[in-house]
């Protein structure tokens, strides 16, 4: 297979980066005719090379998408392990042209070209007319995805208004949890990875609005993306998605976000990552960009909103009826705009029930006393 890299692979640079033993090697240039001659449909690991390891490692960045897939069990993903379907990722992410079907939210804003567990499963999978039911404002994902990150952890928080700290020698900095996963570093800030996460859960109808360059905040917290959707829209449904939270830098002044120089080949361009100095980092960027800049700057909380749809369980660990419809820790507690069953109550209906009741028992009594002196 042709790599990225033998097309845009340079010395020390982000996407593939040197290593120590390779920083300075020259390589060959690939025999294209012989490569050519010997592609084949891609496997998992091939989409994984890059789509598991965004955001500068494993699972990282999308919480469902790692590199236990490319060998996993049924309890991490009942579709791509080996005793289950033994499906790889072309077998939903069909292509056509060289145009590959399925969306990213964090980039993408239209409702189109999107995959459905319905394309296989139809819209009624369960042979049980209540469940079935549920799929007019629930999606699949949500019931059959009960956590994320089975495996290997996922960054749920970045704080970069914490980086740029260095250690008694001026080097840089880097500090890890118990798990080993990054918790420090002074080129990025401070992390936090978790497993096994539970989703939080949102209305969604296939559209997202993007926070972009030159737009600017109102309210706390920026959302990076916003996923678009609510009860009374006919085409949303209740989704699963991962909540990545952080502090990124923002003109105060203009209420922007800045564009911020991260990358240099050595100390002294400006770079953020290597000078670890964020007012020039700044400067740099926004130059860079052609964009205005007050010369302040001000870390702020953001979201970023990921619907998640790998890691699908096996039915007997789907989620139970009352882990949504329930008063107390009900999954769904945060979607307030409708009423759920078992979660929600009215004390108008509960009166209406409580009266219905008493006059039913007096019917009752009334009527046996008829009986009894008849």
């Amino acid at each position: 297979m042709l790599k990225i890299s033998a097309c845009f692979k340079q010395k020390s640079m982000a996407g593939w980066p040197a290593t120590t033993e390779t920083a300075d090697e020259e390589f060959k240039v690939p025999d294209y005719n012989y490569i050519s001659q010997n592609v084949g449909a891609s496997g998992r690991e091939n989409c994984g090379v890059c789509h598991f390891h965004g955001g500068g490692g494993n699972n990282v960045k999308h919480g469902d998408l790692e590199q236990e897939l490319v060998n996993t069990t049924k309890k991490v993903d009942v579709h791509m392990a080996a005793e289950g379907t033994n499906m790889t990722c072309i077998d939903c992410h069909t292509t056509k042209d060289h145009n590959i079907m399925g969306r990213s939210y964090s980039v993408s804003a239209e409702n189109t070209n999107r995959i459905y567990c319905s394309d296989c499963h139809t819209n009624t999978p369960h042979n049980d007319k209540v469940l079935d039911y549920h799929t007019r404002k629930i999606a699949c994902q949500t019931c059959h995805i009960p956590v994320y990150a089975k495996k290997n952890a996922t960054s749920m928080y970045w704080d970069w208004s914490v980086a740029g700290r260095k250690d008694e020698n001026g080097g840089k900095i880097k500090e890890y949890d118990a798990d080993h996963n990054y918790s420090y570093l002074s080129i990025k800030g401070h992390f936090v990875f978790d497993n096994n996460v539970i989703p939080e859960y949102k209305w969604f109808n296939g559209t997202a609005n993007h926070f972009l360059p030159g737009d600017k905040y109102s309210e706390l917290p920026v959302k990076i993306n916003e996923l678009g959707g609510k009860y009374a829209d006919s085409t949303s449904q209740i989704w699963p998605v991962k909540v990545h939270r952080g502090k990124q830098a923002f003109d105060p002044v203009s209420k922007e976000i800045l564009s911020v120089k991260l990358f240099a080949h050595k100390q002294g361009e400006g770079a953020f990552w290597e000078d670890l100095d964020w007012e020039e980092a700044i400067r740099q960027g926004m130059e860079y960009n052609e964009r205005e800049w007050s010369g302040k700057y001000e870390f702020i909380a953001t979201e970023a909103t990921w619907p998640i749809n790998h890691m699908v369980s096996e039915k007997e660990n789907s989620l139970k009826c009352t882990q949504c419809h329930t008063r107390e820790g009900s999954r769904l507690a945060g979607l307030t705009d409708f009423y759920l069953p078992g979660r929600d109550y009215s004390k108008w209906i509960d009166y209406f029930g409580f009266f219905i009741i008493i006059i039913s028992l007096i019917g009752v009594i009334t009527h046996a006393t008829f009986r009894i002196i008849r």
